[in-house]
């Protein structure tokens, strides 16, 4: 089997959601006695050049006829062009993570032989916005790792967030969500990449001074391992303002460490934070783009020790329920499997 992946798969200063899963998915693959073929293509995919599109053509055209071909969405959706030519020669399989929309990304799932979505509402949404076949869409929901407990604060004013700081992952929002707790002891370590969108990032420290928070919020850069590890257990509660969100995969990480959530109700956000066997949520939702909600949230959390202790039982019992990412590398064979056959 083959394995397109984006050029930055192994950048651990680009590190991401999408490209944690693929080399988590490779591995187990091969684990499971697939032979993996792997072809990072270079470009800054979606949007790459004409020479980045030429080397995949040609990466295409080299596999042997029949070949099971594996695409990560951020490379296959953009383009349709290269493989509706080549869907009746090659088993084509699009990995979406994200969807990115239009005319293009609509003809390459359509050219492929299966679609693997990584949450059941890009499923939907894939399904509505591109009429596609049912039987043709699977899912194959990311795994976690199981993670030593968080042992929290008592004040639970350690925020976390985790995201490539970006307008997309809103930490514009949570920035002045924290504004307007006013002086409120709470302090906000923001871990993720600071180089893909630099002038969003320039303008965020802007406002971080303006709104007087240099010394309450941290932007500490991309961090991976150990290092994120220690970001999980010294922190009280992830925050997460993102615009769009596909799955979450950083809410799962934190659940697995019992801590709780507070988080935008977008996307595929409430399905990942999911609920306690109880019924009970381990965190809470706000909408999208609103400081004002997210402030609100924020202040309850910090300010009812009742509902910070709730909260964090309902994490506790909810990491019970996380699975593995040895079910993701199984659904994903399945769908490989029933292709390559």
């Amino acid at each position: 089997m083959h394995v397109v992946l984006p050029g930055d798969i192994d950048d651990p200063a680009e590190p991401s959601g999408g490209n944690h899963y693929d080399r988590r998915v490779c591995a187990g693959l091969a684990a499971l006695g697939w032979t993996v073929r792997e072809h990072p293509v270079p470009g800054t995919w979606p949007h790459s050049s004409r020479a980045a599109r030429a080397r995949l053509a040609t990466l295409l055209d080299g596999l042997a006829d029949g070949s099971t071909v594996l695409l990560d969405g951020l490379v296959g959706c953009a383009v349709a062009d290269l493989l509706l030519p080549r869907a009746d020669r090659l088993r084509l399989v699009l990995l979406v993570h994200l969807p990115i929309g239009g005319p293009a990304e609509r003809a390459a799932l359509r050219a492929a032989a299966a679609v693997v979505t990584t949450s059941c509402w890009t499923r939907r949404m894939l399904l509505a916005r591109h009429r596609l076949d049912p039987g043709t869409v699977h899912v194959a929901e990311p795994g976690v790792d199981a993670a030593e407990l968080a042992p929290g604060t008592a004040a639970g004013a350690e925020l976390l967030c985790v995201a490539t700081v970006s307008a997309v992952k809103g930490h514009d929002v949570l920035v002045d969500a924290l504004a307007l707790l006013g002086d409120r002891p709470v302090h906000c370590s923001c871990v993720g990449s600071l180089t893909r969108d630099p002038g969003f990032v320039d303008r965020l420290r802007g406002r971080i001074r303006g709104q007087g928070l240099s010394d309450r919020v941290r932007l500490l850069g991309a961090r991976v391992g150990v290092d994120l590890a220690a970001g999980y257990a010294a922190a009280d509660v992830l925050v997460l303002a993102a615009r769009s969100e596909a799955y979450g995969m950083v809410i799962s990480e934190a659940l697995a460490r019992g801590l709780p959530v507070i988080a935008t109700d977008v996307g595929g956000i409430a399905e990942t934070l999911g609920t306690a066997p109880d019924g009970t949520r381990p965190g809470l939702l706000v909408p999208p783009d609103q400081p004002a909600a997210l402030a609100e949230a924020l202040g309850s959390w910090l300010a009812d020790a009742g509902l910070r202790d709730r909260l964090r039982a309902a994490a506790r019992q909810r990491r019970g329920s996380l699975a593995g990412w040895e079910r993701t590398v199984d659904r994903l064979a399945a769908v490989l499997a029933r292709v390559a056959a």
